[in-house]
């Protein structure tokens, strides 16, 4: 191809360049992808051939190809960490807004808070595009903690409902079911009730521990000091994860002529009548006749 040529014998300032057009016509090319475009190797080429010129760890171009990568991995929150760890992208908005959504995406808000408050302490580039990202994802948690608590307080008046209910059964409705074995209806009152709606209460969790979980740390960007947010823990990883196991990908061999085998059991062998082992009955008349 030409660009494999390209990047053979490149001799200019920028090698990032061959590779970003490389990708770019890929995905241009081959827009649905599949093994055709061959996209992840050449996302995998382009990042280990660059991996060792520090000069593009705070290139937009070359953290687009680490994040393009990073959607080829059987886990990207592993390559993201990686990155971190290199420090390849860190004064980047994207990297914080694509491993948040990623965190998100998990249910795990708490984390995905903690990557953008991050990004926000480093003054990672463009920062109003980081801000704007937070506030969105900050909207949507807030919301996601309403939904929660309006369905944890209607079981709870249910409950209540269920609770305020008069206990009270007539004689008539007490009457026993069934002829021979009369057996009596089964209505839980005082004590019993009480012991019901504990255990239906236990089941289902209660809103203050779902607000619990999707409680975070607002950042304000105005501050001086800022909420305390505890630093991530870089990795002490040497290479990038491994990306995902190539499929449906079989060696050529030769075709075969398509006729099916042909058992030596089923090769037109006649298989011998067998003779019963008894003598029929024949009637005292008939063998008369015969004689």
């Amino acid at each position: 191809r030409e660009f494999e040529s390209e990047i053979r014998f490149y001799s200019g300032d920028d090698p990032l360049d061959v590779w970003d057009r490389y990708i770019k016509w890929t995905e241009q090319t081959f827009p649905q992808g599949g093994k055709d475009s061959n996209l992840s190797a050449v996302l995998e080429r382009a990042v280990k051939a660059l991996n060792e010129q520090q000069r593009y760890y705070k290139d937009p171009r070359y953290l687009n190809l680490w994040l393009k990568f990073g959607n080829c991995c059987n886990e990207p929150l592993d390559l993201y960490s990686y990155l971190h760890s290199q420090e390849i992208g860190t004064t980047l908005a994207q990297l914080y807004i694509t491993w948040a959504e990623e965190l998100e995406a998990r249910g795990s808000f708490k984390k995905a808070d903690l990557i953008f408050q991050e990004g926000l302490q480093r003054k990672a580039e463009p920062l109003d595009k980081l801000q704007s990202h937070h506030r969105q994802f900050q909207a949507r948690v807030s919301r996601q903690t309403l939904l929660g608590l309006e369905e944890a307080a209607e079981e709870k008046d249910v409950d209540l409902l269920r609770t305020a209910e008069p206990q009270r059964s007539s004689l008539a409705d007490l009457k026993g079911r069934g002829k021979k074995n009369v057996i009596a209806p089964i209505s839980r009152v005082g004590d019993a009730l009480k012991v019901t709606d504990r255990n239906r209460s236990l089941q289902n969790p209660t809103s203050q521990q779902l607000s619990n979980n999707l409680r975070f740390a607002v950042f304000d960007e105005n501050s001086a000091s800022g909420p305390g947010i505890p630093a991530l823990t870089p990795q002490s990883w040497t290479a990038p994860p491994a990306p995902k196991a190539k499929e449906n990908e079989l060696s050529a061999g030769p075709w075969n002529s398509g006729r099916r085998p042909r058992s030596n059991a089923n090769s037109g062998m006649e298989v011998p009548c067998t003779l019963p082992n008894f003598t029929p009955y024949v009637e005292e008349s008939a063998q008369q006749q015969v004689m």
